[in-house]
């Protein structure tokens, strides 16, 4: 009975062909594989070891070689780059074997991946979990490719990228890069080698946002780091572990915790692919509520986060009003600190009593009109009364408020909706609204900090100010 050996000869070395790979070459009374590679082993083979040789993309050719000299009682050698099953013959040799019921000794032996020497070019990227990923859609449907690239993101991978393009496949990198920057920061390290283990080989180093697909090739591959990756030495580093040593002595557990918390939402997320100006509080509103269904009523106008944080950097944001003391008090006082930020309450001011039963309103209107005399371009937050949210967009429309943003999340029954539908009207300022009967003071508060900590999103480090 013949014996079929596949091996792998690692990326092109020849030193990076293992031992055992070397005795079974030796041995060997075929060899099957595609040409190009017989360079690599030529000087292995003993005398009058027969050479099958295939151009690219018969795989399938080069298998039923490999059983035709096998069943005839011949040991046959069957040669892939790399590890041979990564990508490589391993799979399609077995797979042969159940569709010929053949009796041949199967015996796989592993080489270097192209993308361990990879790694080991560019320093230590995979020192954490790792995905690796094909770009080639000739044989998986490039649905079922995306899905998968949405994983690592989601996941936090470190991700190795196999078949990056080909003359035919040009876009498919660029939207790969496209999904990891919706979840990824522009500054992740992404290092890339083209032809690792051989002479015309070439190693480069960058961040994802710098990143230009169309400076590889085929012969190119890719390694994106996760959260925790970064460049030291020219040298791509990712840390054993979520955290630093010395990033979890000098971070608060309660940060750690909440570390933790956006990551296992992010995980459970229907649509996580959001852009990060939605992600961001919507991360906050769902940790604050325990509430998924915040994916679905949490409303916000295009890039409202972004607009709102750049206000408050450039010093333009430097009063909150809130309807009540509740909303008020879950705002993080470190954040307003740091950034030099009031917050303002009106609604236990005793002139807020006295005009509301002079007027005939109610305290949260009257607070509502105090606030707008003394602080009309303030960042408006209403968590709990729909009547300051009524009298909001009544002053505006009036031309005595000019809020720099509002943040609209009234909880209850009567009128909650309708003063949403209000506010949406005021199409030239940046709202965040959580749709529906759903609200509260202590949600309000929490898109509030999304707004102040917008700058971590991108690390998806939450708790800054705790």
């Amino acid at each position: 009975m013949g014996k079929i050996i596949v091996v792998g000869l690692g990326p092109g070395r020849p030193e990076n062909i293992t031992p055992a790979v070397q005795t079974a070459l030796k041995q060997a009374d075929v060899v099957v594989g595609y040409r190009y590679y017989f360079q690599f082993v030529e000087s292995l083979l003993r005398e009058g070891c027969e050479c099958i040789d295939t151009g690219m993309k018969h795989e399938r050719e080069r298998a039923e070689q490999a059983f035709v000299q096998a069943e005839q009682g011949k040991m046959v050698v069957v040669i892939s780059s790399g590890d041979a099953g990564i990508y490589g013959m391993t799979p399609l040799i077995y797979e042969m074997a159940r569709e010929r019921s053949a009796d041949i000794e199967i015996i796989s032996l592993p080489g270097i991946s192209a993308f361990q020497e990879a790694a080991a070019l560019l320093g230590a990227p995979i020192g954490h979990d790792f995905c690796v990923i094909s770009l080639s859609d000739l044989m998986t449907p490039w649905t079922v490719i995306e899905k998968r690239i949405r994983a690592a993101v989601v996941g936090d991978f470190v991700t190795a990228v196999y078949n990056p393009k080909s003359h035919g496949r040009y876009w498919q990198l660029h939207r790969l890069v496209e999904l990891f920057l919706q979840g990824r920061s522009a500054v992740t390290p992404i290092g890339y080698v083209r032809q690792a283990g051989r002479e015309d080989e070439e190693v480069k180093i960058t961040t994802l946002g710098a990143f230009n697909p169309e400076d590889v090739d085929m012969f190119t591959v890719i390694l994106i780091g996760n959260s925790q990756s970064y460049i030291a030495d020219n040298k791509m580093i990712t840390p054993r572990g979520y955290f630093h040593e010395e990033q979890v002595e000098g971070t608060k557990v309660g940060q750690q915790i909440m570390n933790a918390s956006f990551r296992t939402i992010l995980s459970e997320m229907k649509h996580p692919d959001v852009p990060r100006w939605r992600l961001w509080p919507l991360l906050h509103a769902i940790h604050t509520t325990v509430d998924f269904g915040m994916e679905e009523c949490l409303w916000m106008d295009e890039r409202a986060t972004e607009i709102l944080y750049s206000k408050v950097s450039e010093g333009h944001l430097q009063h909150i009003v809130t309807d009540v003391t509740m909303t008020a008090s879950g705002i993080r006082k470190g954040a307003l600190d740091r950034l030099g930020i009031e917050v303002h309450c009106y609604i236990n001011d005793p002139r807020s009593q006295r005009m509301a039963e002079e007027k005939g309103v109610t305290r949260s209107q009257a607070a509502m009109r105090l606030a707008a005399e003394e602080y009309p371009e303030a960042l408006y937050v209403v968590g709990n009364a729909p009547t300051a949210l009524f009298e909001i967009c009544d002053l505006v429309h009036k031309g005595k408020l000019y809020p720099v943003g509002i943040i609209a999340a009234p909880v209850g029954f009567v009128h909650v909706c309708e003063s949403k539908h209000a506010v949406k009207t005021l199409t030239d300022i940046p709202k965040i609204i959580v749709e529906g009967r759903k609200g509260g003071s202590n949600l309000a508060a929490t898109l509030v900090n999304a707004i102040l900590t917008y700058d971590d999103a991108a690390q998806l480090k939450p708790g800054r100010d705790l």
